[in-house]
């Protein structure tokens, strides 16, 4: 199969790139292409859309549409799209409803899986404290013991209180893309070392199965 995977930020990517291939094997293409955040989908559903909005949910209808015009799901040639985004603070039955009925509304219908990181793409790391602990093993114990795996906590915040020097509130000073690059460093440095099979994350099991079991669909 091939997957072409839509991922709202570029540590989302990173992570993915090097978490993709683990959960597949060999024998399957993967084209990752990351967003400028999340957005929101459009009230209109069959608008085209503000090209110079480049945040994943205000393009995705348009996205969708285009795949289903070229790959759709009752094709010979399997592809299946995968988006992948953060839940935030957002109600997690309301915004899967959402996005199937963006997706039901596509004729034809792309093959598509929706993907949601409860709270955010960190708690998949989280999810791992062993390969946390590997990467950084100066991390802050106390502080990772208390995290409640896909818990609406602040999560990256938590990440970064127990990793970065002076926590989320330092980092925080540093503005926005240097948080953007710290995320980056961490999905670089603890997804290598993370067991795809073993994590104690709901959201990222589910996109694990969800992978496996397309392959295993169309095989």
């Amino acid at each position: 199969m091939h997957f072409e995977i839509l991922v709202e930020d570029q540590s989302g990517k990173k992570a993915l790139e090097i978490l993709v291939p683990k959960i597949i094997g060999s024998g399957h293409s993967v084209k990752i292409i990351s967003y400028k955040g999340i957005g929101r989908l459009p009230k209109d559903l069959n608008s085209s859309g503000n090209a110079m909005n480049r945040a994943l949910l205000n393009q995705l209808p348009k996205l969708l549409r285009g795949y289903g015009q070229t790959y759709p799901s009752a094709g010979e040639f399997k592809v299946a799209v995968i988006v992948v985004c953060d839940l935030d603070d957002k109600c997690l039955s309301a915004f899967r409803k959402e996005l199937l009925a963006l997706l039901n509304s596509c004729n034809p219908r792309p093959l598509t899986r929706f993907c949601i990181a409860v709270e955010e793409g960190e708690a998949w790391l989280l999810g791992d404290l062993n390969a946390v602990n590997q990467a950084y093993p100066h991390a802050k114990d106390a502080v990772l013991r208390k995290y409640v795996n896909d818990s609406i906590c602040g999560t990256w915040e938590l990440l970064a209180d127990a990793l970065y020097k002076g926590g989320a509130s330092a980092l925080k000073k540093r503005g926005w893309q240097a948080v953007g690059s710290e995320k980056s460093k961490w999905a670089e440095e603890i997804c290598p070392l993370m067991d795809v099979s073993r994590n104690a994350s709901p959201s990222f099991n589910y996109l694990r199965e969800k992978l496996n079991g397309l392959i295993t669909d169309n095989n």
